[in-house]
């Protein structure tokens, strides 16, 4: 390319990113404004008690929820009301016992009454998914789809509220204790449910089709359904101090991060599952007529692999430089970190057969729901029949 075409095509990228900043709206810059003012305010009431890396990881959050918002402007009330609520229960919440003195902490905003709410709203929204999709034709414009929206959200907003308060609970049971609860399976539970919640919400929005929800709300209930045994079944939700190996600043990246992935990898899976009941289904069948086209079930399973694939790339990174300050070394094999890698690669052949051999439609559905098969034996599998030096995440 000639210097001349060289600064033809870098004048045109100015233009377009001036032109991008000129299309935003005042709202845009209001929200702007909001993140920016909600990250200093938490640094001031809170830096004293933040390491370095927190400090980061609160301006990467800023700078994260700034582009997000403009882009997604559904995320914008949900994040501030969430927040606003979370703030109103550390308010409210100067001690454990305030959770039963309070009817606010005690019928919605504690972590186990956020958490169950999660529970009743997400079992709640498949349910309705489901109706709309066989009574209103997936239809935009159906009540019944709305509704399951709304439950998806209000689903999404009560998980990350209950997990956001038990934050603040694992300070209050005593000096010392706090940590960000992403430690065991029960709260990771929480965060798998939200997370693919929030994902699938976003390519809702994007392709503007409700008629996938129910398929993806499936892995979500499944979901809630081990949350709820290990719940009431194992007493797993009471807050316990946190193991050596996970008082670390690693987990606070680490986890959260590969859940991305996992929520990414169980949405591409239910959209595979249901792009098998059209490819199966009579042409003139409810199925066949109400689910998106094979075109955009296919692109959907692309898109959501392809997230997952660059949040477990970067997840993998993290545990990787976890271990080396943990254990002393970056690899060890132990039997977490060599189904990790299974999963990684089986996701980048995944990715490979469609960008190489041009691979679509059955095969790479039925692909996509074995992927989700692996992830989740080295997500649970790994810690019920296996044991390493990840055992402290057994059942």
């Amino acid at each position: 390319m000639s210097t001349t075409q060289e600064k033809l095509a870098n004048e045109l990228k100015d233009h377009e990113r001036g032109a991008y900043f000129r299309r935003l709206s005042a709202f845009d810059w209001i929200w702007a404004l909001a993140c920016i003012g909600g990250g200093l305010s938490a640094y001031l009431l809170y830096g004293e008690y933040m390491a370095y890396y927190e400090e980061i990881i609160l301006a990467l959050t800023v700078a994260w929820l700034i582009p997000q918002g403009w882009h997604w402007k559904a995320a914008r009330p949900f994040t501030l009301i969430v927040g606003a609520l979370s703030v109103l229960a550390v308010s409210i919440y100067p001690d454990l016992g305030a959770a039963q003195e309070s009817f606010l902490l005690n019928y919605l905003l504690s972590s186990q009454s956020a958490i169950m709410w999660m529970c009743v709203f997400f079992l709640g929204a498949t349910v309705l998914y489901f109706a709309d999709l066989v009574l209103s034709g997936g239809d935009r414009d159906a009540f019944l789809g709305k509704v399951a929206t709304a439950f998806t959200w209000l689903g999404s907003g009560a998980g990350l509220l209950g997990l956001l308060v038990r934050w603040w609970e694992t300070h209050l049971h005593g000096p010392g204790m706090g940590y960000f609860p992403v430690s065991n399976l029960y709260e990771v539970f929480v965060l798998l449910a939200f997370t693919t919640a929030l994902i699938y919400l976003y390519y809702e929005g994007r392709f503007r089709t409700r008629a996938l929800g129910g398929f993806v709300m499936l892995v979500v209930s499944a979901s809630i359904g081990f949350l709820l045994w290990y719940h009431f079944g194992q007493e797993a939700h009471h807050i316990e101090p946190l193991i050596p190996a996970l008082q670390s600043w690693w987990m606070k990246v680490h986890v959260p991060t590969n859940f991305v992935a996992y929520g990414a990898f169980g949405v591409a899976a239910m959209v595979g599952v249901a792009y098998l009941v059209r490819a199966r289904s009579h042409p003139e069948s409810k199925a066949a007529q109400r689910l998106p086209s094979f075109d955009q079930m296919d692109d959907l399973m692309y898109k959501c692999i392809a997230l997952g694939f660059a949040f477990f790339t970067i997840a993998t990174i993290l545990g990787a430089l976890w271990a080396a300050e943990a254990w002393g070394g970056y690899w060890s094999w132990d039997p977490k970190e060599t189904w990790s890698l299974i999963v990684w690669l089986n996701y980048a052949a995944w990715l490979h057969m469609r960008f190489t051999k041009g691979w679509r439609g059955t095969p790479m559905a039925w692909w996509s729901i074995l992927g989700l098969l692996v992830t989740t034996f080295c997500f649970l599998g790994v810690n019920i029949f296996l044991s390493g030096l990840h055992s402290y995440g057994e059942l």
